[in-house]
């Protein structure tokens, strides 16, 4: 590396390294919360000074000090790059509209056969709520506005209808906000869409003057995404699909027969056993029942090799598996969108509620605020750990607070379960190896 008089700068790296991040450290600052890098201690430049060939202790680089980090496993080897800034939710800008023109607000309630909208302009009272009768004419009309040089923003609450809608408005220019549905008015015992787009609309106007909390909003996953998440869902439709019509078999066998069928039944060996023993009644019912549960099958077989094979190059920790953490990948969208721990871990809804007052504090069941369907997966994965990585750090904490029988009580499979987001979330943004987080035995 030259300096600034073109001298050769030969830099000498002290590799006795003090990690910023400890696992067993509850607080941090924010700019070394839960950054697995290591700080270069002792680094100084000599000028003038003949270039030699590098040993353990002395480095030459061509790239700034400040830049040279090392890791943990390999003192020599430079650390990857910085991971990304995490995705910020709310807007990054709130542009100011030119002279003579209106920062517009929209609340819209929306529905299958219309959308309300209540509409404010500046710091006017709202408007009464209009319809518009399909998406097409309300994205015209914000096209509209905006091509005039108006500021506009929109909110909704996320629904069954996706996030069309809040890709339409942004390509016409809108600035679109989507919530986690809101009891809006707790005073009163009356809604329906026009209240709900008013309050929407107040709520909206008190957001943009710089109230944040006044809406919750929520990170809305690309196009490819959404695709990449729904593989995994329709999996446990098919799946739930193959539970319903198997509980439907046995109940019409227990019905006309008074007994019941085994697990699995629809399977051929079961199947070639149990069909002589059907009444030919009971058999002509369940046959169809059983060609629908064998396409079910081959469907949840298929997108379950298509799940596998997105990390089928990594090593994964026994009793995690790939399907477990492809699903959550897919459900998390990106791992780096988390600014800390407490982001994933809150992700879960596994924290528990509270209702504390004073100097009394009071805890009690999980909140539930969070993706059902990753805290499903994870609390199913702990069980596994459990048994097949028991050198997890996480569980040996606990491995002291088992039952008498040797077992893990419930509720530390749930409270291991929000440390095993957490856990993969370093995993997946470089801060951390699966081998550090004591798992130990791979597939």
């Amino acid at each position: 590396m030259s300096g600034p008089d073109g001298a050769t700068l030969l830099v000498k790296v002290n590799h006795n390294l003090k990690p910023i991040h400890d696992l067993n450290t509850p607080t941090q600052s924010r700019a070394k919360r839960n950054a697995r890098v290591y700080r270069l201690q002792g680094a100084k430049a000599v000028a003038g000074s003949t270039p030699a060939a590098p040993t353990a202790l002395t480095v030459l680089t061509t790239v700034p000090v400040a830049a040279a980090v090392c890791t943990k496993a390999d003192p020599l080897t430079p650390a990857r790059a910085p991971w990304p800034a995490p995705q910020p939710l709310h807007p990054i800008q709130f542009p100011t509209p030119a002279a003579g023109k209106s920062v517009i607000k929209v609340g819209l309630d929306i529905d299958l056969q219309r959308l309300t909208a209540t509409i404010q302009w500046d710091h006017l009272q709202p408007k009464p709520a209009r319809d518009f009768s399909s998406p097409t004419e309300l994205v015209a009309w914000v096209r509209e506005q905006t091509a005039a040089g108006h500021v506009l923003y929109t909110v909704y609450e996320s629904c069954g209808f996706g996030y069309c809608l809040h890709y339409d408005l942004k390509e016409a220019g809108a600035i679109s906000l989507v919530i986690t549905p809101t009891l809006l008015d707790r005073t009163r015992r009356r809604k329906n869409d026009r209240l709900d787009s008013a309050q929407l609309c107040l709520r909206l106007s008190r957001y943009v003057d710089g109230h944040r909390k006044e809406l919750h909003v929520i990170r809305v996953p690309s196009v490819t995404e959404q695709q990449r998440r729904e593989t995994g869902r329709q999996r446990a439709f098919w799946r739930g699909l193959i539970l319903q019509l198997a509980n439907h078999g046995r109940a019409l066998r227990l019905e006309h027969e008074g007994k019941t069928l085994p697990g699995h039944w629809w399977g051929p060996r079961v199947w070639k056993r149990l069909e002589p023993a059907l009444t030919p009644f009971v058999r002509g019912f369940l046959q169809p029942v059983r060609e629908q549960i064998l396409l079910a099958k081959e469907q949840v077989d298929q997108l379950t090799v298509e799940l596998e094979a997105r990390v089928a190059h990594e090593k994964i920790p026994k009793g995690l598996g790939p399907l477990t953490l492809a699903l959550a990948d897919a459900e998390v969208c990106d791992w780096f969108r988390f600014a800390d721990r407490k982001a994933p871990s809150s992700y879960t809804g596994c924290c528990p509620s509270e209702r504390s007052t004073g100097g009394v504090q009071r805890t009690g069941r999980i909140d539930r605020h969070g993706n059902v369907h990753l805290r499903t997966l994870l609390v199913e994965a702990v069980w596994r750990l459990a048994r097949w990585n028991p050198t997890w750090h996480a569980y040996r904490k606990l491995a002291g607070r088992l039952n008498a029988a040797g077992k893990l009580p419930k509720r530390w499979a749930v409270a291991l379960a929000r440390q095993l987001a957490v856990d993969i979330w370093r995993v997946r943004t470089g801060r951390s190896t699966w081998a550090e987080l004591g798992f130990l035995e791979m597939t």
